[in-house]
């Protein structure tokens, strides 16, 4: 690229469906995204001055956070355009080239590495669910199964109750490590995949809930109504857990091709 541009990349599609058609959308500088074929894959690119985000002002500019969010929302604003055509392997943030030459480069060396995930992501979307937990309301579950467990005359009620109370409050993080993990073998068993992303500090996201599960579950778009069923099921049957549906997405975290530019 010359005159100081940069290529930056949204997401590669497949060919075989037909030309790409970007609409009225603008990228992240402002620009009019375009497409680069490489044999079967069509890159959907922008080009981008590199005084902003070549190498090092990038890495500059990723510190700030109201840059990051701006740059955030336009990139995913052109991926999730692209997400109705058909299957698409959206790239995470920050995946710039120098030029079309290296672009294309790296697409034919890594061409079965984008048609596996294409096949892969083909029908199917991205969900997240969070789970947040409850302290005092998942300690009142626990105590009332431990005292379901336990014997003892009518005298001894207030202390069976005082000690399965102790109880759960002492292993009220194990439990909603245990809950948290069943929750997420049920949603794997409904999706084609599924991950467990690192859960958010409460000081990061704003909230003071106490979040247990940061999970991605890639979903057959034919099955998202019994996966949503299954995430209220879980919270009805899970006092002290509270379930966050979000979808559908462009599915990042299933694309399975690392960031590589030059």
């Amino acid at each position: 690229m010359t005159d100081g541009l940069g290529i930056w990349l949204y997401a590669v599609t497949s060919t075989e469906d037909g030309p790409v058609v970007l609409g009225d959308i603008t990228g992240v500088a402002g620009e009019a995204p375009r497409t680069v074929a490489a044999d079967a894959l069509t890159a959907v690119v922008g080009s981008v001055p590199l005084e902003v985000f070549g190498d090092l002002p990038l890495h500059r500019n990723l510190e700030d956070l109201d840059w990051l969010a701006a740059t955030a929302r336009a990139h995913d604003a052109v991926v999730s355009a692209l997400v109705p055509r058909g299957p698409v392997v959206p790239l995470r943030l920050a995946t710039v080239f120098l030029d079309d030459d290296r672009l294309v480069g790296m697409l034919d060396d890594r061409r079965e590495d984008f048609r596996s995930a294409l096949v892969l992501v083909t029908g199917r979307t991205e969900w997240g669910v969070k789970v947040y937990c409850d302290r005092a309301t998942l300690t009142d579950a626990v105590t009332e199964a431990n005292i379901a467990n336990t014997g003892g005359g009518k005298g001894t009620a207030y202390l069976r109750r005082r000690r399965a109370q102790l109880s759960a409050q002492e292993s009220v993080e194990r439990d909603a490590a245990a809950r948290a993990g069943e929750i997420h073998q049920r949603l794997v068993g409904r999706a084609a995949a599924g991950r467990c992303q690192p859960v958010t500090e409460p000081a990061l996201n704003g909230r003071r809930d106490w979040m247990v599960l940061n999970g991605t579950y890639l979903v057959d778009d034919v099955r998202t109504d019994d996966f949503a069923a299954t995430v209220e099921e879980l919270e009805k049957d899970l006092p002290g857990m509270r379930l966050e549906l979000t979808g559908p997405w462009p599915p990042y975290s299933f694309a399975g091709v690392d960031r590589e530019s030059s």
